[in-house]
């Protein structure tokens, strides 16, 4: 089976989309699409220099990444919502991923989409069937294009099949769509059980600092609630706080409190340094739209790491049970964590780690692997569905 996959970048952090295309690349060949943007660029230093990196890629042409995934960082204008830019992208996106596919001898691809901004070219590609696999309510992004909304709607009409992260999605893409199917986020079990083995070093930053140890990984972004992060720090200033990640948020709540540590980005390979040195994780998102439709791949993470974990009540961290202590305030954060500490639970634990060892990323492209094949049987036409979103107009684009 080849596939044609519409995700983040491929450097980017090693997020859902990256796990299910690493293992589905074991028996299948994978053509990797760079973002293509679901929000408005502005005249910003940051922005500008995506753009740059963004042409950088492209220059490179097709590449081979590794066994059977290779990677095209298309070129196109990213201004969804023009028309006379709509038509343009269509041509181009197509034209791109179309020379790639014959490059790459492809015949009758799976496209697999994560992202809404693809739906222009999604149908007009020679697929044998269309599958978005949507893992974010992507409108409810804070600096989300106008444009998202009605674009997801558009892709939602050309899918064959819809796979959700979170009952929440679940209930919302079911008005729009006959067959959507809940599949959680898995884990990248044996990686992050790493962090509960005694042998594994604790990360030299996290060597000094005083005990308990909070911490936080990921992405630091507008949905992580830096408010109350500041008011834990504020009400246990002896306590300390470790936040591993990207940050693209205003660190201003956090800024000049002596025990909270920004680290910054680390490799995806050395986490499992930091996490072994963490007493207790924390989850702290704010409640909002995006968050409530979200399910955190962190928090399997923490899970397999065999550590505690104090989060935000969102649905999909309800449904973990007894496994994490829920939290809304400063206040709460600080009795859970008490009460994990008075009764000697912190740090990483192998007895806590083996609850995830049935939440592989393998389990789960195992389960979506079966979907694929009974939507692309062998000699079968492809999907009504998929033909008739291509029309008419989009065989003129194509040619």
């Amino acid at each position: 089976m080849d596939i044609i996959c519409f995700a983040n970048d491929w450097g980017g952090d090693r997020l859902s989309k990256k796990q299910v295309m690493l293992r589905l690349a074991r028996r299948h060949r994978v053509l990797w699409i760079n973002a293509i943007n679901t929000r408005r660029p502005r005249v910003a230093k940051k922005d500008m220099g995506r753009v740059l990196e963004k042409l950088r890629d492209f220059t490179r042409g097709l590449r081979q990444v590794q066994d059977n995934i290779w990677v095209l960082a298309p070129i196109y204008v990213p201004f969804h919502g023009r028309p006379a830019w709509q038509a343009l992208n269509r041509r181009l996106l197509r034209w791109q991923i179309r020379r790639a596919t014959r490059r790459l001898h492809f015949t009758a691809p799976v496209t697999y989409t994560f992202v809404p901004t693809s739906a222009p070219v999604v149908g007009g590609l020679g697929e044998a069937a269309v599958v978005y696999h949507c893992v974010d309510e992507y409108a409810a992004f804070s600096d989300a294009a106008a444009e998202v909304g009605p674009l997801e709607r558009d892709l939602l009409a050309k899918s064959d099949l819809v796979i959700v992260c979170s009952t929440p999605l679940l209930e919302e893409k079911s008005k729009h769509h006959p067959d959507v199917r809940l599949l959680t986020h898995g884990v990248d079990y044996d990686h992050f059980r790493r962090s509960a083995e005694p042998d594994t070093p604790v990360a030299e930053e996290l060597r000094s600092l005083p005990h308990p140890v909070l911490g936080f990984h990921g992405w630091v972004a507008d949905w992580v609630d830096l408010k109350l992060i500041a008011g834990v720090a504020r009400l246990r200033p002896e306590w300390s706080i470790v936040l591993v990640g990207r940050a693209d948020g205003d660190l201003a709540p956090v800024r000049g409190l002596a025990n909270v540590h920004v680290l910054g980005l680390r490799s995806y390979e050395r986490l499992p340094e930091y996490l072994h040195g963490f007493d207790v994780a924390l989850l702290p998102f704010v409640i909002n739209d995006l968050t409530l439709a979200s399910n955190p791949l962190k928090l399997r993470e923490y899970l397999a790491a065999g550590l505690p974990v104090v989060a935000a009540p969102l649905p999909e961290v309800k449904r973990m049970g007894a496994l994490v202590a829920l939290a809304s305030s400063a206040e709460e954060y600080v009795s859970r964590i008490e009460s994990y500490l008075a009764r000697g639970v912190h740090g990483p634990s192998l007895e806590r780690a083996q609850a995830m060892a049935g939440e592989s990323w393998e389990a789960k492209a195992t389960e979506i692997e079966g979907w694929l094949r009974a939507l692309t049987p062998a000699g079968a036409a492809a999907p009504a569905k998929a033909n008739a979103a291509r029309g008419a107009r989009d065989k003129v684009e194509i040619g």
